[in-house]
């Protein structure tokens, strides 16, 4: 195993070898079901487990995002981990919420757990699902085994670092989700696919075409789904409201959630992310008290989509530092 570049004085991600990840494949998307939980329907997504003794994972996708945005990680983490991913509520195929904010989605992540009664799994946040598995492994550490975030949406105030920041004149229009529902019904689904990917990934040559598909059959979940275009502008909504307290006195700042996190955790970013600031990953890595970083060269914002082989490297060296002394003696060897 080989440790990452080290990045200031946070200490570096472990990575498993290359060779002893398996083999090269694009699997279709994990087959999913529907759950009714507290009266509304949640879609999970399940990644059976490849060996008798891997242990539960949970991965909470971002804005508007899906459980298929985790396909080949939990593929590639099938020999350790029986994972699970699930859409957020008005996301993916799961009913709309009533409210869309990060506390309720988080909220919404801990019934999740105690329903399955799979706790504590290994839990896996993108972008909004980093925010979110933030305040999940703050407030509910007895839940959490290790936590992952990539390219996690934590507060930052300079919106000129996030193409997301041209968004933020919507959030003052009255019933704003309305333009962007009209705004939706204009753009052909995919050209809709290709801007979503333009603004997520660096390098569009690593998505191979059956990705490309997948995503544009996503979006076209989308145009049928009425509430989506709602979903998607109040979480935006709420999302930046929760940056805003984040700067101001008070229990609710995901920073200060950030420092209470207890377990051991992995954070990854991309240098070329173009949805979050680029310096929120390192600085979540100073805050995490027992955290690992990895900042990933010429890769954007969902590098477990773009480098999936690489983000799961690290994962397992995580794995590998944080488990059973036979686990740690394997990656001496």
């Amino acid at each position: 195993m080989s440790r990452a570049r080290q990045t200031g004085t946070v200490k570096p991600a472990i990575l498993w070898p290359e060779r002893l990840l398996p083999a090269h494949s694009v699997p279709p998307p994990w087959p999913g079901r529907e759950v009714q939980l507290d009266g509304a329907v949640t879609y999970v997504r399940e990644t059976p487990a490849t060996s008798p003794d891997a242990e539960p994972a949970l991965y909470v996708h971002g804005l508007g995002g899906s459980s298929q945005n985790w396909t080949d990680l939990a593929g590639l983490l099938a020999g350790r981990l029986d994972g699970q991913a699930i859409d957020l509520p008005g996301f993916g195929r799961s009913e709309p919420g009533r409210r869309y904010t990060v506390p309720v989605f988080a909220e919404r992540v801990i019934r999740w757990i105690e329903y399955s009664a799979r706790g504590p799994v290994h839990l896996f946040g993108n972008s909004l699902g980093g925010a979110i598995s933030v305040r999940v492994a703050a407030l509910r550490p007895d839940l959490v085994r290790t936590l992952t975030l990539v390219s996690p949406a934590l507060p930052f105030l300079d919106f000129r670092r996030s193409l997301q920041g041209r968004m933020l004149p919507l959030l003052a229009i009255p019933r704003g989700e309305r333009l962007a529902a009209w705004r939706l019904a204009q753009l052909a689904p995919e050209v809709m696919a290709q801007q979503v990917m333009e603004a997520c990934v660096a390098d569009l040559s690593r998505i191979c075409d059956q990705r490309r598909r997948e995503a544009l059959e996503e979006i076209r979940v989308r145009y049928e789904a009425e509430h989506y275009a709602a979903a998607y502008v109040r979480t935006f909504r709420g999302l930046v409201s929760s940056f805003l307290r984040s700067y101001l006195p008070g229990a609710g700042s995901l920073w200060r959630m950030a420092e209470a996190v207890r377990a051991p955790s992995l954070v990854i970013g991309g240098r070329r992310d173009r949805l979050v600031d680029v310096r929120v990953a390192p600085q979540a890595a100073r805050v995490i008290p027992d955290s690992r970083l990895l900042m990933i060269d010429d890769v954007g914002h969902v590098a477990q989509l773009e480098v999936p082989r690489l983000v799961a490297r690290a994962v397992l060296g995580l794995l590998a530092e944080t488990g059973e002394p036979a686990r740690r003696a394997d990656l001496a060897g």
